[in-house]
């Protein structure tokens, strides 16, 4: 059983309003199941430079507040704005900054939704009386009867489920965290908006920029915050092939951007030691039987070793694998049982087992 249904005792729920259609429709369905929705939403800084074509955070746009704003106002429902600026700065972007500068591919959200946006809305929860929290998210918060315990699931909308950049917050969240979309598809959200007049969405894009910096000033953004350290492109037999600006401008896997003729080439390895960039034409070779995880979350409790699936970035498949305790404190193993995606440092591994999300580590080395 999801906990969506009616209210017992204290009906307050603190609802993070991004001012898009999600979180709109999510504080409807909570107001007309008999919660006392209180909309919050967390005003967060974008990368302050000229050559950031972003001039606001994609998450909280002066518009987006506007919008959450009005859709309060239609519901009776009170609407607070929280600036976490300094926060976001501390925890997200400078944690974003370390990782490339330790030739890791970073993963905000991930992060984000442990570290920031949780906590704070669980901060106003208790600020305003509230023993929930909503939001938009396309995940499932289920009762597990045989553990006495609340569990995160995949969503009904397969292509939107969010479970992978929820995989990192706190165990005991759980069970005071609701998620009204569970249960619905992007589509239908879409026509719940309409029936209920919220016409502002219609038009609405899916941002594809961080939320701080666009993609189109990604590259400035490295330039400025880590710097240019140019080096050697080579093959896996070591042949010089060209030349790169910087490891850090580049994740495993990647194709496009490379800059070398003959190819097309991708990414299959950094060598630090001498600043050397490794590519290969033959896409297995970025391919890995194991890899090594550390800054694990675990959602339920586990017995190593244990069989289950796991997705090595937001949009990849299923990969069949074990997980295994090793000697290292903190650490843990993932034996791929079959040819898996490029897998990528930095990113973060989650475990699954037939629909429930067990959590998830990030990926320490290849």
């Amino acid at each position: 059983m999801q906990n969506t249904t009616k209210p017992k005792g204290n009906k307050k729920i603190i609802v993070g309003m991004s001012g898009g259609v999600d979180s709109s429709v999510a504080l409807m369905l909570l107001k007309n199941q008999g919660w006392e929705p209180i909309g919050v939403s967390l005003k967060l800084p974008v990368w302050q430079s000229k050559k950031n074509c972003l001039k606001e955070n994609v998450c909280c746009t002066q518009q987006s507040f506007r919008i959450a704003k009005d859709i309060c106002k239609k519901m009776g429902v009170k609407h607070f704005i929280v600036n976490a600026s300094k926060d976001f700065k501390e925890e997200v972007i400078n944690y974003f900054i370390y990782e490339y500068k330790n030739n890791r591919t970073p993963n905000p959200c991930v992060i984000c939704n442990r570290v920031l946006k949780f906590q704070k809305l669980f901060e106003a929860a208790k600020i305003y009386g509230a023993n929930f929290v909503a939001t938009g998210h396309y995940a499932k918060i289920k009762f597990d009867q045989k553990t006495g315990e609340y569990g995160l699931w995949q969503s009904k909308d397969q292509n939107k489920d969010q479970t992978y950049s929820l995989s990192n917050i706190k165990r005991e969240w759980l069970e005071r965290i609701v998620f009204p979309l569970a249960d619905f598809k992007k589509e239908e959200v879409y026509k719940i908006a309409k029936a209920q007049g919220f016409n502002y969405f219609e038009k609405q894009k899916q941002s594809q920029d961080f939320c701080f910096v666009a993609n189109k000033s990604f590259p400035n953004f490295l330039a400025k915050e880590i710097g240019v350290h140019p080096g050697n492109i080579i093959d896996k037999n070591g042949k010089i092939l060209g030349r790169h600006k910087g490891l850090h401008f580049y994740t495993i896997g990647q194709r496009k951007g490379i800059g070398l003729s003959g190819g097309p080439y991708f990414v299959v390895d950094f060598d630090q030691s001498s600043n050397s960039l490794i590519v290969s034409s033959n896409t297995q070779d970025s391919s890995k039987k194991e890899i090594l995880l550390d800054n694990c979350n675990f959602l339920v409790d586990i017995k190593f070793p244990m069989k289950c699936q796991v997705k090595i970035r937001a949009r990849s498949e299923l990969f069949d694998a074990k997980i295994l305790k090793v000697d290292e404190p903190g650490m843990f193993k993932i034996v791929f049982l079959n040819i898996s995606d490029a897998p990528t440092p930095g990113q973060y591994c989650v475990f699954y087992k037939s629909g429930r999300c067990l959590g998830g580590g990030r990926i320490r080395s290849l």
